[in-house]
């Protein structure tokens, strides 16, 4: 009940968030709290540690960009291919990944990503290091303009909800108990009679549609895309946001996200207050030094916070075992 009341509270602060915060940096937010959630699924419930997460990311970005650019369809059809584009990729990485394991998965998953990176800088349809600039968000079932902040910021929302309750579906599932099986023990699992190389490779194939919906509808709101978005410090940043929030919670990297990107567009006005408060000019360079902040929170949160915020504050209230 508790749950359901706080998903509650959640969504009622969904809708009225845009009136209080821009809604253009809101949907960003939330298009990488779905990336988050995305590679949460493979990491936090299957154990599979991609460092190519960038690929489904940004490929579906590109195809999006490109089919309301280049081909002229409406969103819908430009964020279904987007996300179809995402899934192809991963059901070809994964079918290559998954014959390893440990850290050799997530090098094989590194490179074939790396490999894309390169494909996305030469191919002519991409636009090259230029990207693909003024993407139209066009227009809702061919009626409604999306033009409107306020209405595009609704549409994202919804594909984020519902993107995050078909994660926690799936987890929730026979199938995600499954998964949970091979992350626990996958030796076990196989005794079991379990073929974990297909449960891996569906998770793999799913996580990279949703990753490749976030990429889709990003590239929609912000009516651009580039080389950053298939780099492999964008893979970088998803573990980072899975791992500040919570590895393997569902709220985590929702937290996580919110917090990195947060820091990303806000920590320049942050700087500059504190400057102004304590008349110490050395904070107005903090915008600058997104990384080094960054990279110190990640440092803070693996001692102080191994399991994540969100992982922390769920053992501390968790109760403790009866004897």
């Amino acid at each position: 009940m508790n749950k359901k009341i706080g998903y509650a509270i959640a969504f009622a602060a969904l809708l009225a968030a845009p009136f209080v915060v821009y809604p253009v940096f809101l949907m960003k937010v939330l298009c990488f709290v779905l990336f988050a959630c995305a590679f949460n699924l493979l990491i936090g419930f299957t154990g599979l540690l991609s460092f190519g997460h960038a690929a489904f990311f940004g490929t579906a970005g590109y195809v999006t960009g490109y089919a309301l650019t280049k081909m002229g369809l409406p969103i819908e059809a430009g964020l279904i291919l987007g996300t179809l584009a995402g899934a192809l990729i991963g059901l070809v990485m994964g079918s290559l990944a998954i014959r390893r394991q440990g850290i050799y998965f997530t090098m094989i998953t590194l490179a074939l990503a790396q490999m894309l990176y390169f494909v996305c800088l030469q191919a002519k349809f991409t636009g090259g290091e230029d990207g693909l600039q003024g993407v139209p968000r066009g227009k809702l079932l061919g009626m409604f303009n999306l033009e409107n902040d306020l209405l595009m910021y609704y549409v994202v929302m919804a594909i984020v909800v519902a993107g995050f309750a078909l994660i926690a579906r799936i987890v929730h599932s026979p199938f995600g108990q499954v998964l949970k099986a091979i992350k626990e023990n996958e030796p076990r699992a196989i005794s079991l009679g379990y073929d974990v190389d297909r449960y891996k490779l569906l998770a793999f194939v799913l996580s990279a549609a949703l990753a490749g919906l976030a990429g889709a509808t990003k590239t929609a709101v912000l009516g651009f895309e580039t080389l950053t978005d298939v780099h492999w410090s964008m893979s970088g940043l998803v573990v980072l946001m899975t791992l500040v929030g919570g590895l393997g919670t569902i709220v985590g990297p929702i937290v996580g996200a919110i917090i990195i990107i947060a820091l990303e567009n806000k920590l320049g006005e942050l700087g500059n207050l504190i400057a102004n408060v304590t008349t110490i000019d050395w904070f107005r360079s903090l915008g600058e030094s997104v990384t080094i902040v960054t990279g110190l929170i990640f440092i803070v949160c693996v001692l102080a916070f191994r399991r994540g915020i969100v992982g922390e504050i769920a053992a501390r209230f968790k109760k403790p075992a009866a004897h």
